[in-house]
């Protein structure tokens, strides 16, 4: 079944005006009369005119469309992130067009394709775990596509980015686990090529420097598609477990990372806190709930969504080339629940 929507042909044929009396009509031009702009307006209502929005994008030269690039919708943090988003978008009169990496470099490449195939006026990204090399977006930036990063940003495009305070999340919850009793602390985390793992392992290592306490490097396990797949996490928890002495605690680094360590510590019935603690980064609004109630880090995602937005319009609007960024950084919270407090 074809829905055809009327269009401005269509109320000229019908009230025997012409196409441009139609147009005028439509805009509230002062050129037509208020008689005939009745006429026209009541008619658009009663036959549920809509404009058309590729012939207005043509005619502005804007699609009011913004791209958006992210892992997984289905993570906690970009949902929150979207949310975000869509608040400032379509307060703005911008619709949205949401695509998914699945942590897959060529993926991305594609969604980036296929969205500035769309004409969207604007990008917001956050790299894939996979994402080593920006040519796809250099090349997109160098012809003007205005571009912001969110979360996992890139330094090789001058440009606005809006990050979470990744550092002190990293430097607050491994000092916390340190004055909770835990001397021997793990950490499990995204690829080292990402903005966020550099971030937070070295808020990791700095709470470490500062309280004197030191570690081996195999302490740190990696997972190359950032938890994408369970069996990066289960491989690094069971290296982690095999060490002498093995860890007392852990530090995770993403949603999908934190909540599946806390399943598989579970899964193989070793206690929590008692024989390992467990803090990390997650959105999750079940934090509370998760046996045990798991301490977090959380991250703004619907402040950071909104602040990456009101950034892009301000480039997608400007009449002026702009020259000056800024790197917003939101801060994070830690809420300490049983996960990562030691009974005495």
């Amino acid at each position: 079944m074809n829905f055809n929507a009327i269009t401005i042909r269509d109320i000229a044929k019908e009230l025997n005006l012409s196409v441009s009396t139609v147009s005028k009509a439509l805009r509230d031009s002062h050129e037509i009369s208020e008689k005939t702009k009745k006429l026209v307006m009541e008619y658009a209502r009663e036959k549920n005119y809509r404009p058309n929005p590729i012939a207005q994008s043509l005619k502005q030269g804007l699609s009011k469309s913004i791209g958006i690039v992210v892992s997984t919708i289905e993570n906690q943090f970009f949902s929150q992130v979207i949310n975000g988003i869509e608040s400032v978008a379509y307060k703005e009169g911008y619709n949205v067009i949401i695509t998914q990496t699945h942590e897959s470099y060529d993926l991305e490449v594609k969604n980036v394709g296929h969205l500035t195939h769309r004409s969207i006026d604007g990008l917001l990204i956050s790299l894939s775990t996979e994402t080593k090399d920006i040519e796809h977006l250099q090349r997109l930036h160098r012809q003007g596509l205005p571009i912001v990063f969110f979360d996992r940003v890139s330094n090789e495009i001058d440009t606005h980015k809006v990050i979470a305070d990744n550092y002190r999340g990293g430097y607050n919850a491994t000092k916390h686990l340190i004055e909770s009793g835990f001397d021997r602390i793990a950490h499990i985390t995204s690829p080292p090529n990402i903005s966020i793992t550099k971030e937070r392992l070295a808020g990791y290592h700095q709470a470490l420097a500062d309280a004197g306490v030191t570690l081996p490097d195999n302490y740190i396990k990696y997972c190359p598609h950032g938890g994408r797949d369970i069996s990066e996490i289960e491989n690094a928890l069971n290296e982690l477990l095999a060490l002498d002495p093995k860890p007392n605690a852990i530090f995770t680094t993403s949603d999908r990372i934190t909540t599946t360590t806390l399943f598989l510590i579970n899964k193989m019935g070793i206690k929590i806190p008692e024989e390992i603690a467990l803090a990390g980064y997650t959105n999750t609004t079940l934090a509370d709930v998760l046996n045990p109630p798991l301490t977090s880090v959380y991250q703004p995602g619907f402040e950071i969504g909104q602040k990456a937005t009101e950034m892009l319009i301000s480039l997608i609007t400007s009449k002026r080339p702009v020259t000056e960024f800024q790197t917003a950084v939101l801060p994070t919270q830690l809420f300490v629940r049983k996960s990562s407090i030691k009974k005495s």
